[in-house]
């Protein structure tokens, strides 16, 4: 996707902090907090706030470009993968993972017919401990 183009035709500026924060979340599984992006960025961009971050990610949600995951942590984690799917959350190191290969359409009509709801998303978060924490609490 073209960052800058998306930017434009939705009437905001393009800016190279905007895209810097894009680069650091576009195509990883991390689904980092704000402050993990901040912390990414620091280095090479010295003059980018956390709020900067913060206000890119609220435009970044408003046009489409990032789902914002309630994950039960303190603080949003952000996922550039839009697309109907849940996450596997570690209760020990609070790692998010997307849990690709289920099939979400057949659960969403499921719930749709069974509350009688319109749905219009969802947020599915499962819990347990990662393949490295069980590694380290083997040893």
């Amino acid at each position: 996707m073209d960052i800058a183009q998306k930017l434009r035709s939705e009437g905001y500026k393009v800016t190279p902090q905007r895209i810097a924060i894009y680069q650091v979340l576009y195509g990883q599984n991390e689904h980092p907090t704000a402050e993990m992006i901040y912390q990414s960025l620091r280095r090479d961009h010295p003059t980018m706030s956390l709020a900067t971050v913060y206000k890119t990610m609220e435009i970044f949600e408003k046009i489409g470009l990032v789902k914002v995951l309630d994950t039960g942590d303190d603080c949003s984690r952000y996922d550039w993968d839009t697309h109907n799917h849940p996450h596997m959350r570690c209760v020990v190191c609070k790692r998010v993972d997307d849990l690709d290969g289920m099939d979400m359409d057949d659960t969403l009509a499921q719930v749709a017919e069974l509350s009688q709801y319109k749905v219009t998303g969802q947020q599915i978060t499962f819990e347990g401990i990662c393949p490295e924490c069980q590694r380290k609490e083997a040893h």
